[in-house]
């Protein structure tokens, strides 16, 4: 009997000795943030350039012929722009041989365009000097050479967003736009003269 007794006495310590549990685990507390969602970055990549920044100012062609750039080159017609000066050696001769092909490609196609090669350097740029750059690669009708007084073709700069203080830094970037539509696109202007007679089609066939 005694010995009974010592044994229960010994369970009851031992059982004693723990907490009763409930079966209801322990609340934690996460400090993770939760991971990003493609809902949280913007996948809007789209021009907002539009016909009504385009300053029709007063230009020169290449034949010294005065226009209204906006009216008399752009309006109602798809364009392709893309921006030289003569005196330049590296980029500006392979942009307008590229525009060349382009134009050659353009007739093939019997696709409409009307191609604008402005001079980012007026001073210096006369009619006289475009005729002869126009001339070296054999831009054909349908393409003009624009330069004018320099406060109105540093307006048009500014108005097509490709204004610099150092004509050196010239964009490398085309425009491409379907005027009737309000449409307006860049590429990169020594992209190969398919891609970039497709994007001019594109433009053309937006309705």
């Amino acid at each position: 009997m005694r010995l009974l007794v010592t044994a229960l006495l010994i369970v009851l310590v031992f059982t004693s000795s723990f907490p009763a549990q409930t079966g209801r685990p322990a609340k934690q507390t996460s400090t993770a943030k939760p991971a990003p969602t493609t809902a949280d970055v913007s996948s809007d990549r789209s021009d907002t350039f539009s016909s009504t920044k385009i300053p029709d100012v007063r230009v020169n062609d290449q034949n010294g012929k005065q226009l209204n750039f906006y009216r008399d080159l752009v309006k109602g017609k798809t364009v392709a722009i893309n921006f030289i000066f003569t005196t330049c050696t590296n980029i500006c001769p392979p942009l307008t041989s590229t525009f060349r092909r382009v134009q050659q490609s353009a007739v093939e196609r019997n696709l409409e365009v009307q191609l604008i090669t402005i001079s980012v350097d007026p001073t210096v740029d006369t009619p006289e000097r475009l005729h002869e750059f126009a001339e070296k690669f054999h831009a054909g009708p349908g393409w003009t050479f624009v330069t004018g007084e320099k406060t109105e073709i540093d307006t048009l700069l500014k108005g097509l967003g490709a204004a610099v203080s150092d004509k050196n830094d010239h964009t490398s970037m085309i425009m491409i736009g379907n005027d009737t539509v309000n449409y307006w696109t860049r590429a990169y202007g020594l992209s190969s003269p398919s891609t970039l007679v497709e994007l001019i089609a594109g433009a053309a066939g937006r309705k």
